[in-house]
């Protein structure tokens, strides 16, 4: 541990004074809007048993981690602006590294099972009501929330024993790997081998499924003669891709780039990580209800 007992977050270290208030301010609505979608998402489910399928419960299981994601990450950032108090202990930043790389990965694992999905329901029809019982969602679901916790455990473990002996500054808006780690007196390098391996299997891993899966959409869909039936496999993937757009290209660039040298301005690096973190949690419930024919899903008359 070395002798830092506490760290400082920085939040975005180029922004000034005078826009602390409204910073926090829209920070508070992005977290409201973010829970008032979830609940009410997670509600119609509970409330409507024609949501009780495969797919439902895979966006359930999304909005649930999306709520503790934010949970976990905006209150302490709309604290460190609405009452200027950046600090945090030191084993409590370990605790919010710990949980922010966990669900960032059941995300990353649930994402993987919406590609499953869309895969078996345009390539594979005829399987897809023996594959996607419930049970067998009940179970990938119970194994992405369990697995999930392997690495980012892994990460905390290498990390909290390194001596914290100089700077307690992190200039970040909440606790990860990359900006804790930074600040030991010691050689990172051989601490850069776990995160490079952390990303390979919680992005890489889903990702190369996601694309396989939905390289054989296109191919499916391509096979389809009537043209409205193409739109219609089609309206339920773009979504889809949308989500899984913003959930993984920035965080890509962010892990890959740091791990092979590649440097740019900590503002940059926050902003693009603050996009990932902050965007798809509030817009993954909008897009449920503002396409109710794709989804199913009664949030609009």
């Amino acid at each position: 541990m070395g002798s830092v007992t506490e760290f400082v977050l920085t939040g975005f270290p180029g922004l000034h004074q005078e826009y602390y208030g409204l910073v926090s301010a829209l920070l508070f609505f992005v977290y409201l809007i973010t829970m008032i979608a979830n609940v009410t998402v997670i509600f119609l489910f509970a409330t409507n048993r024609s949501l009780h399928k495969p797919m439902y419960y895979i966006i359930l299981n999304l909005s649930v981690c999306d709520i503790l994601f934010s949970t976990t990450t905006l209150p302490k950032i709309i604290s460190r602006y609405w009452f200027q108090s950046g600090s945090i202990s030191f084993t409590a930043c370990f605790i919010q590294m710990y949980f922010v790389h966990y669900f960032g990965t059941v995300v990353a694992y649930i994402l993987f099972q919406m590609a499953l999905d869309r895969y078996l329901a345009i390539c594979h029809p005829l399987r897809y009501s023996r594959v996607l019982t419930k049970s067998n969602i009940l179970i990938l679901s119970i194994t992405a929330w369990i697995a999930a916790k392997a690495c980012p455990l892994m990460l905390v473990i290498r990390a909290y024993p390194l001596p914290y002996c100089a700077s307690n500054i992190i200039t970040h808006c909440f606790c990860d790997h990359i900006g804790i780690t930074v600040l030991a007196c010691t050689d990172r390098a051989p601490y850069s081998i776990p995160a490079l391996v952390f990303a390979m299997v919680t992005l890489l891993g889903p990702l190369a499924f996601i694309i396989f899966s939905y390289c054989s959409i296109i191919i499916a869909v391509r096979k389809i003669a009537n043209v409205q039936g193409r739109l219609k496999s089609l309206s339920t993937c773009s979504t889809q891709l949308i989500i899984i757009s913003l959930y993984f290209l920035p965080r890509c660039f962010v892990y890959l780039a740091s791990n092979v040298g590649i440097t740019f301005s900590a503002d940059v690096r926050i902003v693009i990580i603050m996009l990932y973190s902050l965007a798809p949690p509030m817009i993954n419930p909008l897009i449920y209800c503002l396409r109710p024919r794709a989804y199913g899903i009664p949030c609009m008359p």
